[in-house]
C-alpha cells in the first residue's frame, strides 16, 4: 500500500518541509496545475459522459484524489475534479468507493449542481441487500462498508435536496431486520443530522413505533446510536415519544439493577456510562413521568398501561445511583460515575415536587459531601447541581446547613469553583439570611480578585434589593460596594438605588439617604460613582435635611463641588442640574452657583454648556412659580415588572440560570414593598379624586350651572362622538333599565332628538356659534337622512368603501386604506340633482393627532367667503387626505360642506371622516399564555374601558352563526389578531393588535400602543360585554366605541 502512494506520500513530504507559507504555496499551485493536466484528457474520446478521464488508471485516479483532499484539508480551495470524485463513488470497487466518498462528504456541498447525478449512485449503495442468511464472504461485508459509506457522507453533506431524495431510504435501513447493527448505527446517526437539517422530516406519532423495535435490540451500540437519535427527536416535539418511556426504564434497569451489558462496553466496571446518560437525559424531557395521575389520563398522551410497574422501576434505579455512588481512586471511573450521578440528580430537579421526597434529600445529602472533595471538578459539579436542587419548594432548610462548606468554596483558587459557589450561595439565599450571606460576601468582595468582582457586585446589589427588610440596610450595603470597588458598580446599580429612595417617600428612607450620602462624599477623596448618587438624592431630597447641623444647603453645594475637579464630564451634568435645584431652594447658594454656570456656559461639553445655559437663563425667561414648578423633585419612576438589575443579570446568564430562576421569583419582602406602595398610590388617588371632585363642585355652584352632563355621558353611544363633535353638550337622556348585571355600563339607544349637532332641516339645535346664522335660507342636514348616516359611518369606520351621506342633492362616498401609521382616503362629492352646485366648499379640521395633507379640485378647500367650485349635474368633484397618526385619538376628524343651488339656498353640512382609532391597527396573533399574561399586566382603570350592549330587538337570537359575525368584525372590521384558545366559551371572542403612529421615541423607533379586546356574550340577556384593554386610555375608549357600534350592526 506504501509503494502504491509514494506520490502522494511525497507530495505531503514537500510540504512539510516547505520552509516558509509561499514555497508551500508555490509547490501546491505546481501541483494542482499538474493534477489539472492529468484530468483535462484533451480528447473527446477519452471523456466518459459525466465528464472523466477514463484513460487514468484506478491508481492513478485515486492518487491525485486524495491529493485534492488533503490540499483541501491545509485550507486551499479546490474548485474542479468533481468528476474524478464522481467515477470513484460509481465504482463498483469498495477501494475506490472509499476514496470517492471521502472525497465526496469534503469537496461538494448539497447546493451543488452535481449532486443531482449522484443521488441515484448513493441510492443503490444504500440499498444494496446484504449477503444472505447464513453466507459469510466478502459480499456481504463489502456491501455494509458501501452502506456506510454513503450513510456517512448523506450526513456530511445532508443537502435539501439530498435530504428530500434519500431520508426515506435511511429511514428504511434503520428499521430494516435485514441491516447489521453497524449500519444500523451509522443510519441512527445519519438520520439524526438529517432531522437537524430539517426538524419537519420525521412524523414523531408514526416514528415512535419504529423507535420501540429499535430500543429493543440487544446490541447496546445500536442502543447508543438510537438514544442520540430520540434525544434529537423529543427537542423538537416531545410529547410524541411519551410512549417510550417504558422501553428506556426497561434499559437503564438493565444496566443500573442487573448490570447485564456486554464485556466490550464496560467501562472500568461501569455499564455503558454514555448510554446510561443518554437513557436519563431523555427522561428529563417529561416531568410528570412519575406524577400520581390516573391510568387512564396517561393513556391519553399515549403512555403504556404499566404505569405504576416502570415508576416503582424507576426509583429505584435512581435511588441506587444516588445511594452506590462514590468518589474513586480511578479518575476516568469517578468521572464516569458521576457523570451518571450528576444526570440522575437533573432528572430529581426536574421532577420538582412530583418526584419522591426520600430522593431530594438523599441527592442533597449527596451533593453535600461532593462539594467539600479537594477534586475541582466535583466540587464544581456538586455547586452547579446544588444550585438546580435548591430552587426546589422545601429544599431551602436542607441547603442553608451547607453555607458555610459554600463560603469555603468562594475562596478557591479555581475561579469556575467560585462563581458556582457565588451561584449557590445567590440561590440559597432568603429574608432570613439574606443579611449573613450579603455580609460575608461584601468582606470577600475585598479579596476578590477583578475577574469576578463586576458579578459579585450584581449579585450583591439583587439580593439586598430584593431581601431588604429595611431599606436604609439596601442603601448602606450599595455604599460599601462603591466605597470597596466602586469601578465595578455599573449605571444600572446606582440607577436602581435612586428609583428605589425616589419610589418610597414612606417612612424615613428619603431623609436617611441624603444624610448618610453627604456624609459618604464629605472626605476630599470618594469613587465618583457616590458623587453621582448623592448629587442626584441631594437634588431631590436635600432639603429633608437642610435644617441638621452642619447640612444645610451651603455645606451641600460645598461638599459637592469640591469634587468638581475630579470628575467627568457626566457627573459634572448630573452636578450642574443639581446646583439649579440647590439655587432654587436656597437664597445663599445663588451667589456660588451663578459664577459656576458662568463658566460653564463656554464648556466644550455640550451637555454642560447647554444645561449651564438654560438654568442660568430660566429665572429671566419665567416668573418664579414657574420656575418652581419645572425644578421640583421628580415623580416617581415606573415599577417595572423587572428591574434593570435582573435584566443585566438574564444577559450574563441566560434564560434557564438557576440565578436568574430566582431573581424573577418575587421575595416577600419585595411583595409587602409593592403592596405598601400599592396602597399608597391608591391612597394619593383617591385623595386627588376627592380633591378634584371638590373643586368641580364648586365651580359647578359658581358657575350656576345645575345641569352638569356626566363626563361619561358621551361614551354611552359612540354617535355622539363621531358625529356630533360635542363631547360635553349631549342633551341629557331617559334612563334604560340595565342589560344584565345592575353594575356594569349599559349602553343606550339615543332618541333622534340627541342627534341636534348633526342638524335637521330648518334646525339650528347642533350648529356652532358660527354657523346658526338667522338667514332661514340655511339648511342644513334633514332630519329623515340622519338615521341612514349613522349606519353609513359605522359601516365605513369597519369596511374600506362606501357612502357617508346621500340625499336628494348630494351623494358623499368615501374610500380609504391604511399601511401601519399612515393612510389614503379619497371623498367623492357627487351632485344627484339635475342642477349645478355652486360655490361647493369642504373644509377638513386640523387635528393635534394627525399630519394631513389636502388636495382636491380646484377651488374646493378654497376657505374665502366667495370661493369654491362648481360641481355640475351628474358629475362629481375629489378630495384626497393624505393622512399620518402621531398619537392616540377617540374622535374622527370634521368636515363642513357647504354650497348653493340654483336658487341661491345655502346648504351646509357638518360631517365627520371615518377615521377612526381601528384603521391605524395592526394585527397580533397570540399564544394563550402570553395573552393572558399581557391581558392581566392592563389591569386598572385608566387602561380598561369597559361597556355592555344589548343586542337590536330585531336582530337574531345569539347563536354560534351570531358569535362567527362577532369575530369577523373584530377580524375583519377592527383589525385585530382572533387569539385562538384564549376563550374559555364559544360566547367569547379575543383579539390583539397594534396601534401604530408614525411618532419617535429618543431613540428613533416608532412609538406604538398594544391593544386587546375581548367580546363576551349572553344569550340569555340577549347583551354582549365588551372590554379593551390597552397602555392608552383613549385607545381603549376609542376601540370599544368602534365595537359596539359595529356589534349593533352586525
Amino acid at each position: 500500500m506504501a509503494s502504491q502512494a509514494r506520490g502522494l506520500q511525497n507530495f505531503i513530504s514537500d510540504l512539510r518541509n516547505a520552509k516558509s507559507k509561499e514555497e508551500e504555496t508555490r509547490r501546491v499551485d505546481k501541483e494542482l496545475a499538474n493534477i489539472r493536466r492529468k484530468f483535462n484528457s484533451g480528447s473527446s474520446s477519452k471523456t466518459a459522459p459525466d465528464g472523466s478521464n477514463t484513460s487514468l488508471s484506478s491508481y492513478q485516479r485515486k492518487k491525485y484524489v486524495w491529493k485534492l483532499v488533503y490540499i483541501h484539508v491545509l485550507g486551499y480551495d479546490v474548485d474542479f475534479g468533481h468528476a474524478e470524485v464522481l467515477a470513484l463513488v460509481r465504482s463498483g470497487k469498495l477501494a475506490e468507493k472509499n476514496v470517492g466518498y471521502v472525497a465526496l462528504s469534503l469537496l461538494l456541498r448539497g447546493g451543488d449542481p452535481m449532486m443531482s447525478s449522484i443521488v441515484n449512485t448513493i441510492r443503490t449503495d444504500l440499498t444494496a441487500a446484504g449477503a444472505p442468511s447464513g453466507v459469510k464472504g466478502a459480499a456481504s461485508g463489502d456491501n455494509d462498508a458501501a452502506q456506510s459509506l454513503a450513510l456517512c457522507s448523506i450526513a456530511n453533506i445532508s443537502g435539501l435536496e439530498l435530504i428530500q431524495s434519500l431520508h426515506v431510504e435511511v429511514q428504511h435501513i434503520l428499521v430494516s431486520k435485514s441491516s447489521t447493527p453497524n449500519v444500523r448505527k451509522k443510519a441512527a446517526l445519519c438520520l439524526l443530522r438529517l432531522v437537524r437539517t430539517s426538524p419537519n422530516l420525521v412524523a414523531g406519532r408514526e416514528f415512535a413505533p419504529h423507535v420501540a423495535q429499535l430500543l429493543q435490540d440487544r446490541h447496546l451500540g445500536v442502543l447508543t446510536s438510537t438514544m442520540s437519535l430520540l434525544n434529537g427527536l423529543a427537542i423538537q416535539h416531545s410529547s410524541d415519544y411519551e410512549s417510550l418511556i417504558p422501553y428506556v426504564v426497561h434499559i437503564l434497569g438493565m444496566l443500573v439493577l442487573k448490570k447485564a451489558c456486554a464485556r466490550e462496553y464496560l467501562y472500568y466496571r461501569t455499564p455503558s456510562p454514555w448510554l446510561q446518560i443518554k437513557l436519563l437525559k431523555f427522561l428529563q424531557f417529561f416531568p410528570n413521568a412519575i406524577s400520581t395521575e390516573p391510568n387512564g389520563a396517561k393513556k391519553k398522551n399515549g403512555a403504556a398501561p404499566n404505569n405504576k410497574a416502570y415508576v416503582s422501576q424507576l426509583t429505584s434505579v435512581v435511588s441506587k445511583i444516588l445511594t452506590e455512588t462514590d468518589v474513586s481512586d480511578s479518575i476516568n471511573k469517578s468521572n464516569a460515575d458521576h457523570a451518571i450521578l450528576f444526570e440522575a440528580v437533573n432528572l430529581i430537579v426536574t421532577w420538582g415536587q412530583t418526584g419522591p421526597i426520600q430522593l431530594r434529600e438523599g441527592a442533597m445529602k449527596l451533593l453535600g459531601k461532593f462539594i467539600s472533595v479537594r477534586e475541582p471538578n466535583i466540587r464544581y459539579l456538586g455547586l452547579m447541581t446544588m444550585a438546580k436542587l435548591a430552587q426546589l419548594e422545601g429544599s431551602a432548610e436542607h441547603v442553608k446547613k451547607h453555607q458555610a462548606t459554600v463560603l469555603v468554596s468562594l475562596k478557591d483558587a479555581d475561579i469556575s469553583v467560585r462563581r458556582r459557589a457565588l451561584d449557590l450561595l445567590f440561590v440559597m439565599c432568603d429574608t432570613d439570611n439574606a443579611e449573613r450571606i450579603v455580609d460575608e460576601l461584601v468582606a470577600h468582595l475585598v479579596l476578590a480578585d477583578a475577574a469576578i468582582r463586576e458579578e459579585m457586585v450584581l449579585k450583591i446589589a439583587i439580593l439586598a434589593e430584593k431581601y431588604a427588610t429595611d431599606l436604609r440596610w439596601y442603601v448602606d450595603t450599595i455604599l460599601k460596594l462603591i466605597s470597596i470597588s466602586g469601578d465595578h458598580v455599573s449605571d444600572p446599580i446606582w440607577h436602581r438605588v435612586v428609583q428605589i429612595v425616589t419610589n418610597h417617600p414612606q417612612g424615613d428612607l428619603q431623609a436617611y439617604a441624603a444624610a448618610t450620602l453627604l456624609i459618604a462624599v464629605s472626605p476630599q477623596r470618594c469613587h465618583e460613582t457616590a458623587v453621582r448618587v448623592a448629587a442626584y438624592v441631594l437634588g431631590e431630597f436635600g432639603f429633608l435635611i437642610a435644617e441638621r447641623p452642619g447640612m444645610s444647603g451651603e455645606e451641600q453645594f460645598r461638599i459637592l463641588h469640591h469634587h468638581w475637579n475630579n470628575c467627568n464630564a457626566q457627573t459634572r451634568a448630573i452636578l450642574v442640574s443639581t446646583y439649579a435645584k440647590l439655587a432654587n431652594l436656597y437664597e445663599e447658594c445663588r451667589p456660588l452657583v451663578a459664577p459656576v454656570f458662568a463658566r460653564c456656559k463656554n464648556s466644550v461639553d455640550v451637555e454642560i454648556q447647554q444645561r449651564s445655559a438654560e438654568y442660568s437663563a430660566m429665572r429671566e425667561a419665567f416668573d418664579p412659580e414657574a420656575v418652581e414648578d419645572l425644578l421640583r423633585e421628580m415623580p416617581p419612576f415606573e415599577d417595572r415588572r423587572q428591574s434593570a438589575l435582573e435584566m443585566r443579570l438574564r444577559e450574563r446568564e441566560g434564560e434557564g440560570s438557576a440565578t436568574v430562576v430566582k431573581a424573577a421569583r418575587p421575595s416577600a419582602a419585595e411583595q409587602r414593598r409593592a403592596a405598601q406602595n400599592a396602597a399608597a398610590a391608591r391612597a394619593a388617588e383617591e385623595a386627588a379624586a376627592m380633591t378634584a371632585a371638590e373643586q368641580e363642585q364648586a365651580q359647578h355652584q359658581q358657575n350656576g350651572d345645575l345641569h352638569a352632563v356626566d363626563e361619561d355621558s358621551d361614551a354611552n353611544d359612540v354617535f355622539d362622538s363621531f358625529l356630533a363633535g360635542e363631547d360635553k353638550s349631549v342633551e341629557p337622556q331617559k334612563e334604560f333599565s340595565d342589560v344584565a348585571n345592575g353594575d356594569e355600563n349599559v349602553s343606550r339607544e339615543l332618541p333622534v332628538d340627541a342627534m341636534g349637532a348633526m342638524g335637521a332641516m330648518n334646525n339650528m339645535d347642533g350648529m356652532d356659534a358660527d354657523t346658526a346664522v338667522s338667514s332661514t335660507s340655511l339648511v342644513g342636514i334633514p332630519k329623515e337622512v340622519v338615521p341612514a348616516m349613522r349606519k353609513a359611518f359605522s359601516n365605513l369606520c369597519t369596511s374600506p368603501s362606501g357612502v357617508l351621506f346621500e340625499n336628494a342633492l348630494l351623494q358623499v362616498g368615501v374610500k380609504h386604506e391604511y399601511v401601519g401609521a399612515q393612510g389614503r382616503i379619497s371623498v367623492f362629492f357627487g351632485n344627484l340633482s339635475s342642477s349645478p352646485l355652486l360655490r361647493f366648499k369642504a373644509v377638513v379640521d386640523d387635528c393635534d393627532h394627525l399630519r394631513m395633507q389636502k388636495q382636491g379640485t380646484q377651488g374646493l378647500l378654497d376657505e374665502e367667503e366667495d370661493g369654491g367650485c362648481t360641481i355640475a349635474a351628474r358629475t362629481q368633484a375629489k378630495l384626497l387626505l393624505l393622512v399620518e397618526v402621531t398619537a392616540p385619538f377617540d374622535d374622527a376628524p370634521a368636515m363642513r360642506i357647504t354650497f348653493k343651488n340654483e336658487e341661491g339656498v345655502k346648504h351646509e353640512y357638518p360631517l365627520r371622516l371615518p377615521i377612526v382609532a381601528t384603521c391605524f391597527m395592526e394585527p397580533v396573533t397570540l399564544e394563550p399564555g402570553a395573552f393572558m399574561q399581557r391581558w392581566k399586566s392592563l389591569e386598572g382603570q385608566e387602561r380598561e374601558c369597559q361597556e355592555v350592549v344589548k343586542a337590536p330587538p330585531t336582530s337574531p337570537a345569539i347563536d354560534e352563526d351570531y358569535m362567527r359575525r362577532i369575530s369577523l368584525i373584530i377580524t375583519d372590521g377592527l383589525k385585530f389578531g382572533r387569539c385562538q384558545g384564549c376563550d374559555p366559551t364559544p360566547w367569547t371572542v379575543s383579539g390583539a393588535a397594534t396601534f401604530r403612529t408614525g411618532a419617535k421615541d429618543l431613540n428613533g423607533n416608532n412609538i406604538n400602543v398594544g391593544c386587546l379586546v375581548r367580546v363576551e356574550a349572553n344569550p340569555q340577556a340577549g347583551a354582549f360585554r365588551v372590554t379593551t384593554r390597552t397602555l392608552h386610555p383613549l385607545c381603549s375608549k376609542a376601540v370599544k366605541n368602534v365595537a359596539l357600534v359595529s356589534i349593533k350592526l352586525a
